[in-house]
């Protein structure tokens, strides 16, 4: 008689790569994990190796989700960076900080990357970061001589450096899963007193990788301004201009670096939660738009309406995730992966990189938050039961789930691009020019693997 714990092991593993095959085929993700999940449950019924009673946990599941304050943040940040970008106050920052680099070979360059990790620090939204800088920067970038590949590259890397610095929605997500992870994963060891796990110590530990990766790019950028200076010339600013250049870089950066400050200073610094936090941010950022006189009923609808898709869209995948990691739970597949990833060779560092792969080539096909809700609660009760930090792993995820952002052909942050750059723009130079940035976030991978303090000290000073 075949055992049937094994019967529904592989129907667990059988379930994962059909979720996956049917998001490649282009079905809705939300409904493709509800539905594949269930179409598996009744094969583990019919075969006696799922409880149809299992599924009643999922009714507590998602009110925990609708009542949990950490996830009110979420709709708040997005609140934040969709009033920042329809208000202009995005454009005027970018348009601000070119003149102010403008005279330096590669200014342009510079100021795309400064002001991606300041929208970054300020939104937390992938897509319309790159969007907003395409359609702003990308033109005047070609129009002042920029290589079309270091112009897009840069465009791309910058904008999804809103992927790990803080206020990162994925972050906020993703915190708030291994903290629950991470206290049951503690009981199970017999540590009966954790020290807890909260989003702003994931906030933290992402503040240096953040700047780690800003500093890597501008180094980048400096270095072609000295081996390759035709392909980042400058563009000097008219002297007409440059007489009100000091004004327009103090009107156009200090609200929006103020509000940066609050927001996230108040999180490091221990003052706030980051729902508290959210809120200031949301407050904040509409105050700006009203200063700027951008403020209307209109602009406040189509904030409003653009906020609740995508929280709606992001909400709506949780919620079939929950479905996929019952049935996943209760057939078995938690002791298949732990299993294949503590019969690994290396230990906790050997399974750490095996599911950073996986990651990444699932970065290919898949959104962030599709990856995260489906192999966050898989794998991370194993590597936490390894002995690795959880703040490290939610970090590593997050750098890891950038690059491949990044990667050619499939990376979320070039068809972002493709769809706004001008037809001049070819999807090969699209291709080439993000490469040398995706090396450059390998190897800050490579530093905080190696050193993994860079990611732990920061949240360790916070905690006191």
């Amino acid at each position: 008689m075949v055992d049937p714990v094994l019967i529904g092991e592989i129907l667990a593993g059988l379930m994962f790569f059909g979720v996956i095959g049917m998001l490649m085929i282009g079905f809705p993700v939300a409904f493709t994990l509800a539905g594949t999940s269930l179409l598996f449950g009744l094969a583990g019924i019919w075969l006696g190796v799922f409880d149809p009673s299992n599924l009643g946990a999922l009714a507590g599941r998602y009110i925990g989700y609708m009542t949990n304050e950490v996830l009110v943040a979420v709709p708040l940040f997005i609140f934040m960076g969709v009033t920042l970008e329809r208000s202009g106050i995005a454009e005027r920052l970018l348009l601000t900080m070119g003149k102010l680099f403008g005279n330096l070979r590669g200014g342009l360059g510079i100021s795309v990357v400064v002001v991606g990790a300041m929208l970054a620090a300020s939104t937390g939204v992938v897509g319309a970061t790159v969007v907003t800088m395409g359609l702003i920067s990308l033109p005047a970038m070609l129009r002042s001589g920029y290589s079309p590949r270091l112009a897009s590259g840069t465009i791309c890397a910058a904008g999804t450096l809103g992927q790990i610095i803080p206020p990162s929605t994925v972050l906020i997500f993703m915190g708030d899963m291994i903290a629950g992870i991470n206290a049951q994963v503690q009981m199970q060891k017999g540590n009966f007193a954790p020290t807890a796990v909260s989003v702003g110590d994931l906030f933290a530990g992402a503040f240096i990788p953040g700047l780690m990766l800003v500093a890597a790019y501008l180094l980048y950028i400096v270095w072609k301004a000295v081996t390759d200076p035709a392909s980042c010339p400058a563009t000097p600013v008219p002297a007409s201009e440059r007489a009100n250049l000091g004004r327009e870089v103090v009107t156009a950066l200090v609200p929006p670096l103020l509000l940066i400050v609050a927001v996230l200073g108040s999180i490091l610094g221990g003052i706030a939660t980051p729902t508290e936090a959210a809120s200031v941010g949301a407050v904040g950022a509409t105050l700006l738009a009203l200063l700027r006189g951008k403020l209307s009923l209109t602009m406040l609808r189509e904030v409003s309406v653009a906020t609740a898709t995508i929280t709606s869209m992001v909400f709506i995948i949780l919620f079939g995730a929950s479905v996929f990691a019952v049935v996943f739970r209760q057939m078995g597949g938690d002791n298949l992966v732990h299993e294949f990833l503590t019969g690994l060779p290396g230990g906790a560092l050997g399974a750490m990189i095996v599911v950073m792969l996986i990651m990444f080539v699932l970065g290919f096909i898949l959104d962030t938050f599709e990856i995260i809700f489906i192999v966050i609660p898989i794998t991370a009760p194993v590597l936490l039961f390894l002995g690795l930090d959880p703040i490290w792993l939610g970090v590593m995820v997050g750098v890891n789930l950038q690059t491949s952002f990044l990667t050619p052909p499939f990376g979320f942050a070039l068809f972002y691009l493709r769809g706004v750059a001008p037809n001049s723009v070819t999807t090969g130079m699209i291709y080439r020019g993000v490469i040398p940035f995706v090396a450059l976030q390998i190897v800050v991978i490579a530093i905080l693997l190696t050193f993994p303090r860079l990611v732990t000290w920061l949240p360790d000073l916070v905690r006191g």
